[in-house]
């Protein structure tokens, strides 16, 4: 416990958060780079939700696409693949978990500040922030550009733009969003609060500018949608004319998003007030708390939330586990991912080896 008597990862949560997840049959996959974790947030029962922390070294953007996930990490992507047949023989808590995600690859891609993540057609694509570009993850060269901001001169590792969100549309990257249109280093820190974009990468085009610090663009049902984290919003892009709707209203640092079956789920971040690159947001006195909230594509209302009381301040991404309702991983520094066997032929634990 803490000083106030609180137990790490504490939260509480709306009934109805539980009854969407069990009803919906699938868990939460968040990142939280502050503290350290990838968190399974998983319905226990109709009114009950349960936890699973996982250690990972600065987690950001986390990919999703079948039975395989990707994490960023400070200076690595790995990869893993759910071997779900073996899930609840899991030899340290059997009889427990319906996923099981092992690790399959590790990409030393060296300290790039990888924001999000998607897998495609052909690649997993990084968003590589250090250097202005978007990636393609490789095991030939620490990153493979295929993409920059045409008013980005050259590549080099000084942050220039604070390119962060991508999004894809059948399977190709199409739309990114950053804080500024600067080729200075961290140039997009002068004008953080009015100076976001967003870009659409096939044609070189800022289909919307003046954006107080966007985060998370995604593609849904035929709109562009994007977070507005400084004053935290939800918003939807009009990229014919250059201009936004906001959708709704929301009290936190937004970024990370998904969307599943009618929902968006939705992270939120605390702004501590010792941070003055970001204390100066209008969002600032009302982000006091992280968690995630689902807001209702039809109405356009927030429904459910969880909020954090401890260990979680700040969340980079959300994603959705559909059809998992207790899903584990197994880091790579854990020997026990060494005893499983997963093919296309066989699926076994094997037994421990005898010192």
């Amino acid at each position: 416990m803490n000083k106030t008597g609180i137990k790490p990862f504490s939260c509480t949560y709306s009934p109805n958060l539980a009854q969407l997840l069990w009803k919906l049959k699938c868990t939460l996959a968040i990142s939280t780079y502050q503290a350290g974790k990838v968190i399974f947030i998983c319905p226990a029962a109709e009114n009950r939700l349960t936890q699973l922390p996982r250690n990972f070294r600065k987690p950001m953007g986390i990919a999703v696409s079948g039975r395989k996930m990707a994490i960023a990490t400070k200076s690595k992507v790995m990869v893993f693949a759910n071997a779900n047949k073996i899930a609840n023989r899991y030899p340290a808590k059997p009889n427990t978990y319906d996923a099981l995600y092992l690790p399959r690859a590790t990409y030393y891609c060296g300290n790039l500040d990888v924001h999000d993540l998607w897998w495609g057609k052909e690649h997993l694509y990084a968003i590589n922030t250090r250097f202005s570009c978007l990636s393609v993850v490789t095991d030939n060269f620490n990153f493979e550009p295929i993409w920059k901001p045409n008013f980005i001169t050259e590549l080099r590792p000084t942050d220039r733009c604070h390119l962060n969100g991508l999004t894809m549309i059948d399977g190709e990257p199409t739309y990114v969003s950053a804080l500024g249109k600067s080729n200075e280093k961290e140039g997009w820190r002068a004008t953080k609060l009015t100076g976001g974009i967003v870009v659409n990468i096939k044609t070189n085009e800022i289909v919307a500018d003046g954006l107080p610090m966007p985060h998370s663009p995604r593609y849904y049902d035929g709109k562009l949608y994007i977070l507005l984290s400084a004053t935290g919003q939800l918003a939807c892009i009009d990229t014919e004319n250059n201009s936004y709707e906001v959708v709704t209203q929301l009290n936190g640092f937004a970024r990370g998003m998904t969307k599943y079956d009618k929902y968006l789920f939705i992270g939120l971040s605390k702004v501590r007030k010792k941070n003055k690159p970001f204390s100066d947001m209008p969002i600032a006195p009302k982000a006091l708390n992280a968690g995630v909230v689902v807001v209702d594509m039809e109405t356009k209302k927030v429904v459910g939330q969880i909020s954090y009381l401890s260990s979680v301040e700040e969340i980079y991404d959300v994603q959705v586990l559909p059809n998992i309702m207790r899903p584990n991983i197994v880091h790579p520094e854990n020997d026990i991912h060494e005893l499983a066997i997963d093919t296309p032929f066989a699926k076994f634990w094997r037994k421990p080896m005898k010192k």
